[in-house]
């Protein structure tokens, strides 16, 4: 009887809850819709759409990142990176896990519909569907190019944060937007990579999966250089100024530097390493954003 009692999964905590909302991913989200607010004006934005803003715009993001761990619970069994995630691990139940994004999701929307507009709240619930419906429920198994298509509903954050301050779409958040799904392919094809039996194992159709390593590392290099040109066009447009360019130069550079070494194949362990370096190269690139726009204003 003892034996049996200890297997029993245990009882979920907040923390369990916490787990699913992914709140890594939600936190980087965050820094560009923060980024794409502070830009959007030169005069300083409102705290009420400072916080409840990102506050709304975090509750739908975390709302859509526990259905993907719903729909995802069995193929995150089967990964070592996931397998301890609180619904893979049987810790928390679908039902209530359902409930609980449901509750996230329609707070993200009142507070969004309260304190910013409604073209904010409407452009949040369209890439909420997008992630947690589009890409999680149909893209992720039904293409290798999951990522590229799936990619826009997580590059919405700064024009989200633009909007909210500024109440209409212009062509500035729209580049921002461009700048993360450019950003996107090599980021996560280089995890990919470094998971692939993983993804193997659990059926997902992965460009390394289906494709091979050499043509995902050629994809990643040819991305990584788009990436580069598409992060110097907020210069092209007078969007921002030197300060910006030299930056965005220095970063992309770097980060092309990664796509050749993993292309290469020189150095071990070179995939991972640039899935890491990729992390810091959008937040950095977006703090220079900042940097230029407010240090630098008439530059």
């Amino acid at each position: 009887m003892a034996t049996l009692l200890s297997e029993r999964p245990a009882r979920a905590g907040w923390r369990d809850y916490l787990e699913l909302t992914k709140p890594k991913v939600v936190l980087l989200m965050l820094i560009t819709s923060l980024a794409g607010m502070f830009l959007a004006t030169r005069a300083g934005v409102p705290w009420p759409i400072l916080l409840f803003g990102n506050l709304g715009i975090a509750l739908c993001a975390g709302g859509a990142a526990v259905v993907n761990h719903v729909v995802d619970r069995r193929i995150d069994a089967l990964m070592a990176r996931t397998h301890k995630r609180p619904l893979a691990d049987g810790r928390v139940a679908p039902l209530p896990a359902l409930g609980f994004a449901l509750a996230l999701s329609l707070a993200g929307m009142a507070v969004l519909l309260v304190f910013t507009n409604a073209v904010t709240a409407w452009l949040t619930l369209a890439s909420l569907l997008g992630y947690a419906v589009i890409y999680t429920g149909f893209l992720k198994r039904a293409t290798p190019q999951n990522i590229v298509i799936g990619g826009l509903a997580g590059a919405t954050p700064p024009l989200l944060g633009w909007v909210a301050v500024s109440g209409h779409v212009s062509a500035e958040p729209l580049l921002l937007v461009l700048i993360i799904f450019a950003w996107t392919p090599p980021h996560f094809w280089a995890l990919a990579i470094h998971r692939k039996q993983e993804y193997a194992k659990a059926d997902i159709p992965m460009l390394p999966v289906t494709h091979g390593e050499r043509y995902t590392k050629l994809h990643i290099l040819l991305y990584t250089l788009v990436l580069l040109a598409v992060s110097l066009l907020p210069y092209v447009i007078h969007m921002s100024g030197p300060l910006y360019l030299i930056c965005a130069l220095a970063l992309g550079l770097r980060f092309l530097h990664w796509a050749w070494v993993l292309y290469r194949g020189t150095r071990p362990h070179a995939a991972i390493k640039t899935f890491k370096y990729s992390i810091g190269y959008l937040f950095l690139l977006f703090i220079a954003l900042l940097l230029d726009h407010y240090l630098l204003p008439n530059l």
